[in-house]
């Protein structure tokens, strides 16, 4: 770019968010130019993919989130390796570390997460890594041989998914997580107990209820060799990926008038608090429509959702974000699992209903006779009706304890429901978050 190129549209990030706000802005918007800033060298891919990357199972080409002449069709300028490190909000630029200056009359802030490192002694030393973008999954890629010994740091959505791809690559796995037991924010202990067995049948050794202390390394040369846990274990590894969560990336807001909470404060439009700038994804605080709240949600169809509200508001159609709330659909090691909304209620104001046996297990979270929360592994084919009824906030007091039993479908409801507002398009929950699009996805779609 120019010293001073002007743009109508800048849109900082080139993933869900930023893709989504583009499309809809072009819907309406066929001339007004369109800039996205990247500061990755690649075209938009699917983040959730990287796992599949790693685990050879999925070459780059099939990773694309959209067609390699997605930006020339629709006369979008693509500024790839392009890091933005300063907005100046009062005079609408923004300023790349290049030293170029873009000047904004709208600008998207779609900048996504970053890794959070914890003060571990050791962290810096070589064969230490975290895994959230396609370089991060390249690094492991490029280090990783059969046989290795890997300790993932963290039991979460990350942790689960690196450890599979490495699985696969043949290296032997130990998950430490600090908590009592693993995915603790999207499942509760009984479906986590389930996956952990599957883990441990495929090789996996977990450890809970522990933390890393220090990342050792051989004197020569720096390389991992072992780490520490606080109770003075020691284990032998060559690999370390940390994996502890991730945080938004608010550094460009940093001394702006922008409301900041935990992420970036955003209205219903996705509009921060200077009517010019919209954020969306996982840095922006957007509504939950469970919680009746906004509140950090990231995952991919919220940040694309997102990111087409913020697009149409930006081209000064109105448009009003319906919330979202917390979902995923995955399948580790052969394991279906779905979970949405709230996992584990916080008091004793909600009713829970549960069931199942041998990996098929369904749990139902309700509150004044609102589905609020649910999960299943094993069989999650109608997950969907259970989750269009937590969106369309339907009383489901009159058939609740339904919802858990084992040939549950859309024959259970009242017919007057069903028919309105469950026959839509799309209504399956394990098929919509398993697309690409979803913050996990199965690599069984390579």
């Amino acid at each position: 770019m120019t010293e001073q190129e002007k743009t109508k549209y800048l849109i900082i990030g080139n993933s869900a968010g930023g893709i989504g706000a583009a499309e809809a802005i072009r819907e309406v918007d066929k001339t007004g130019s369109i800039a996205i800033m990247s500061d990755e060298p690649y075209p938009a891919y699917s983040r959730p993919m990287i796992s599949a990357y790693l685990a050879e199972q999925c070459p780059l080409p099939r990773m694309l989130y959209r067609p390699p002449d997605f930006c020339e069709k629709n006369n979008i300028r693509s500024c790839l390796d392009s890091k933005v490190v300063k907005i100046d909000i009062n005079r609408h630029t923004a300023h790349l570390k290049d030293g170029n200056i873009v000047n904004w009359d709208k600008l998207l802030l779609a900048t996504g997460a970053t890794p959070i490192i914890p003060q571990i002694k050791g962290i810096n030393n070589k064969g230490v890594f975290t895994f959230t973008t396609l370089d991060d999954a390249r690094a492991i890629d490029r280090f990783t041989k059969r046989e290795m010994r890997a300790v993932v740091i963290g039991g979460g959505l990350i942790g689960m998914s690196v450890t599979e791809a490495l699985v696969k690559r043949g290296v032997k796995v130990i998950v430490i997580e600090m908590k009592d037991y693993i995915l603790n924010t999207i499942l509760d202990e009984a479906a986590s107990s389930w996956e952990e067995e599957n883990l441990r049948q495929k090789g996996v050794d977990i450890i809970t209820g522990h933390s890393v202390t220090s990342i050792n390394g051989t004197l020569a040369r720096g390389m991992v060799s072992s780490v520490r846990l606080d109770d003075d274990r020691r284990i032998n590894c060559n690999l370390v990926i940390v994996a502890v969560g991730v945080r938004p990336r608010l550094e460009l807001v940093a001394g702006t008038d922008i409301e900041v909470n935990q992420g970036i404060v955003v209205n219903r439009h996705m509009m921060t608090t200077h009517p010019d700038v919209y954020a969306c994804g996982d840095v922006a605080e957007a509504y939950d429509f469970v919680y009746d709240c906004c509140r950090l949600t990231p995952i991919w169809p919220n940040a694309y959702l997102g990111g087409r509200i913020a697009g149409f508001n930006m081209a000064g159609i109105p448009a009003r974000y319906p919330g979202g709330t917390a979902m995923n659909s995955l399948k580790y090691f052969g394991l279906d699992i779905v979970s949405a909304g709230m996992v584990n209620p916080p008091d004793d104001g909600y009713e829970v209903f549960s069931a199942g046996d041998d990996h098929n297990y369904r749990k139902i979270i309700l509150k004044d006779g609102l589905v609020v929360g649910m999960i299943a592994t094993g069989n999650i084919e109608k997950s969907g009706i259970v989750f269009n009824l937590m969106k369309e906030k339907i009383n489901a007091d009159s058939f609740k304890q339904t919802l858990v039993v084992e040939d549950f479908g859309l024959a259970h409801l009242p017919e007057e429901l069903w028919r309105p507002h469950l026959e839509l398009p799309g209504a399956d929950l394990a098929e919509v978050t398993t697309r690409p699009e979803s913050r996990e996805t199965s690599l069984q779609e390579c």
